[in-house]
């Protein structure tokens, strides 16, 4: 292990916004900076939903630079990790045929109906979450159209924006999990998946992995960025929730996560996929992590709901002559004053992916289900609170019985660890102790990959672990409250009550008796 600083760049692409943040390695040292951060806009054009991987890439280059001048252009690597599933096509010149489609653009809709195998056949070969967005399906609903027809190449955004930089073609295997394409038990390509599907996975370039070399800056960009030298980009988890798993500060093995923003990834890390029966009907998948992991979790719909909401608000109150933006530390501060549990949802009821009226929407669910509607923006607010801490509840159970694992304390990663509310209220639905933070746990996790890579550290999973625990501002919060009242909102979803082993390890982790009401 090398004694002196290196600086890597983590190039973290997010749903909302782009950054490109610094990471400074030392033995026992562990910092961020953010060089750069811009806005990710995706813009409809003649109906279809697409990410501006223009705009994007141009921040990628403003970010490399801002980092050029922080570090004095003393750089060890580049590391990029995005969300997943989404995709660039390129012509057999390299160009970019078309730019990529938005996960949440409605033309998958029907796509999961045309696979010839059967859902169970197609979990048992490949683990993953029936989600509407996949890539398979994306890729079904592509057929027929001519930059389908025309391509030479298919590239994940991680490494559409990676070949970009270096000119060399890689697919990551941590965000090609997610394509629905991948065996998680040999994990290399699922041949019978893609034959079924009619999937020419020979535009895929061939796998690569976490800590692998992917190439080397090319001239025009170091020209651009301000960089002098011959820069490495390494492989990390590209997935960005690959990345915050890393990311989680855990000193025991038996922990759950749950990296949140405006997703909620919640679930634990395995040494080998689950793919029961039991596994596919509770709609987990199992994508794939750092060192040969599983990431066994449950998608939910996360702090999309509450950021569509503020939206909406807000684009009402313009209509009405009114400035300014919600505040959202008021909004949180009222949410913390309304009654509790008065009306839940089903926070991975895809009914909320879409974009627009999100309050409406989550009012006709709570009538849906008999519960009042909420009435103010608070009320809206403590809803959607109170309902993802329910489906964090749900998640972290059903992961535990499914895999026979237990767990004593819930870590939360993420854009979510700034939201005490939410944090507070997974405590009270889980019966679990929360350790929040790191907030920027997908950088952090991208970076440790990256020098670990280069050197700068050394060891497995646990001593990263343990880097980011002696190194990071954590947060703990302790289950409060009366627990039976979960129980109750769950039964109003259709929720089946928890099992004794949940129970037990809700008691384990808290030192709470037999006469205490169960809890997942």
């Amino acid at each position: 292990m090398s004694t002196r600083e290196h600086r890597f760049a983590a190039v973290d692409l997010g749903a909302s916004s782009g950054r490109v943040i610094v990471g400074e390695v030392a033995p026992d040292r562990l910092d961020l900076h953010e060089a750069h951060r811009f806005p990710n806009h995706p813009t409809r054009v003649l109906g279809t939903l697409h990410w501006d991987i223009l705009s994007l890439h141009q921040g990628v280059l403003n970010g490399l630079k801002a980092a050029a001048v922080h570090t004095g252009a003393t750089l060890t690597s580049v590391g990029i990790d995005t969300w997943a599933v989404d995709y660039g096509l390129l012509a057999a010149d390299g160009t970019l045929l078309a730019n990529p489609v938005h996960y949440r653009d409605t033309r998958t809709d029907g796509a999961a109906e045309r696979v010839a195998l059967t859902p169970r056949a197609l979990y048992s070969a490949t683990g993953i979450q029936r989600l509407p967005f996949n890539t398979l399906y994306q890729l079904i609903a592509a057929q027929g159209t001519s930059a389908l027809a025309a391509a030479h190449r298919l590239l994940l955004i991680p490494d559409l924006i990676s070949y970009w930089l270096t000119g060399e073609l890689g697919t990551e295997l941590t965000n090609a999990s997610t394509t629905q394409l991948i065996d998680p038990r040999t994990r290399g390509w699922a041949t019978p998946v893609a034959e079924a599907a009619g999937i020419d996975l020979s535009l895929f370039p061939p796998l690569r992995h976490p800590g692998d070399p992917a190439g080397t800056l090319r001239q025009d960009v170091l020209a651009e960025t301000g960089l002098t030298r011959a820069l490495p980009v390494t492989a990390v988890g590209s997935h960005d929730t690959a990345s915050a798993v890393v990311g989680v500060p855990a000193t025991t093995p038996d922990f759950a996560y749950i990296a949140t923003g405006t997703w909620s990834l919640a679930g634990l890390e395995l040494d080998a996929p689950v793919l029961t029966e039991e596994s596919r009907a509770a709609n987990f998948t199992n994508e794939l992590g750092v060192d040969g992991t599983v990431r066994y979790l449950r998608n939910i719909m996360g702090l999309w709901m509450l950021q569509e909401c503020v939206r909406t608000w807000d684009t009402e109150h313009t209509h009405t002559g009114g400035t300014g933006s919600t505040g959202l530390t008021a909004l949180l501060q009222a949410a913390a004053r309304a009654t509790p549990l008065r009306s839940v949802v089903d926070a991975g009821d895809p009914a909320f992916i879409a974009p627009h009226h999100m309050p409406d929407r989550i009012a006709d669910a709570c009538r849906r289900t008999g519960q009042p509607a909420p009435r103010t923006p608070a009320e809206t607010t403590r809803c959607v609170l109170d309902s993802l801490a329910l489906a964090h509840r749900r998640a972290i159970e059903d992961a535990t019985r499914l895999s026979g694992r237990t767990v004593s304390a819930v870590h939360i990663v993420g854009g979510g660890v700034h939201n005490a509310l939410l944090c507070q209220l997974t405590a009270d639905a889980c019966g679990l102790p929360v350790i929040a933070g790191p907030a920027e746990a997908a950088a952090l996790g991208n970076v440790l990959v990256q020098a670990r890579a280069a050197g700068a550290i050394t060891g497995g999973l646990p001593e990263l672990r343990a880097l980011l625990h002696s190194t990071q501002p954590l947060r703990q919060y302790e289950p409060t409250g009366d627990h039976s009242a979960w129980d109750r909102a769950a039964a109003r979803l259709g929720d089946p009550p928890v099992t004794g082993a949940a129970t037990g390890q809700r008691k384990a982790a808290t030192g709470q008796g037999d006469e205490e009401e169960p809890c997942a």
